[in-house]
């Protein structure tokens, strides 16, 4: 009877886009430890057998980057026992608020006009530059934590594939994990099994139709030009990596080793 080895990468039927980051090489020869660092959308719809099988992963830290109108609209995460929660909102609540309003509610029209023409995409890039450029306080105080004491860890956003990718390329940055590696995890959100279900308020054929799903998609796509803006972003403000943990985030190399010691084999 053959043996059946557990999956490291379960298909929850409540949380979207989970996985274990570990595995992943660094630049010196190194691997990402399993068993450390998470990722997945949030966590509100989470089952019975899905808050489980989390708890078994013993975890001691969920960092949630939603905002108040994310939580409003999807509720709070499921509580773990034992495992803090830490809210760092990496957008602002009033930010796109209308916007994200029209992307439930508007007609073929409305959506053509906020997203036609390579504006969708345009506005994701635009919310990757923000992120790095005015959150270095919040990246700044997740990179802190995982080296004193917050692993394993599990970092997640709605999705699971802007804030939570953002924050996750962070972290392995900080560790000297390839940059290839990192995007390649990245666009792992994009497999149909992972992807966030695009939510329209109207129940009739025509709000999923193929154009007004062509029109959202640079929304809810992980694009490799969007993580390469915030590579771009770093080096234009910071001059590179190094001085981008630094100076932008106030990592001593006394931290940056000790988050390697706790996140890598």
């Amino acid at each position: 009877m053959t043996q059946q080895v557990p999956s490291t990468e379960p298909e929850l039927a409540g949380v979207r886009n989970f996985r274990d980051v570990g595995g992943l090489p660094t630049v010196d020869g190194r691997r990402v430890r399993h068993g450390v660092l998470f990722r997945s959308g949030h966590l509100a719809h989470a089952t019975g057998e899905d808050a489980a099988f989390l708890t078994t992963l013993g975890l001691h830290t969920i960092f949630d980057f939603r905002n108040a109108a994310d939580q409003k609209l999807e509720g709070p995460d499921v509580e773990l026992p034992g495992v803090r929660n830490v809210n760092l909102p990496l957008s602002d609540p009033a930010d796109g608020a209308e916007f994200w309003k029209m992307v439930r509610d508007g007609d073929l029209d409305q959506l053509r006009a906020i997203l036609a023409d390579g504006k969708g995409a345009d506005r994701m890039i635009a919310s990757y530059r923000m992120i790095v450029k005015e959150r270095t306080g919040e990246h700044s105080r997740v990179l802190h934590a995982l080296a004193q004491d917050s692993v394993p860890a599990l970092m997640h956003c709605a999705a699971g594939k802007d804030r939570a990718g953002l924050s996750v390329a962070v972290t392995l940055l900080a560790v000297g994990v390839e940059r290839e590696a990192i995007v390649e995890d990245y666009l792992k959100s994009n497999a149909k099994h992972r992807r966030y279900k695009v939510h329209r308020s109207s129940s009739v054929a025509s709000a999923y139709s193929p154009e007004v799903m062509e029109l959202l998609s640079p929304l809810f796509d992980a694009r490799a030009e969007y993580l390469q803006t915030a590579f771009d972003t770093i080096e234009e403000t910071w001059g590179g990596v190094d001085a981008y943990l630094e100076k932008g985030l106030r990592l001593s190399p006394e931290t940056r080793e000790r988050l390697r010691e706790r996140l890598l084999d």
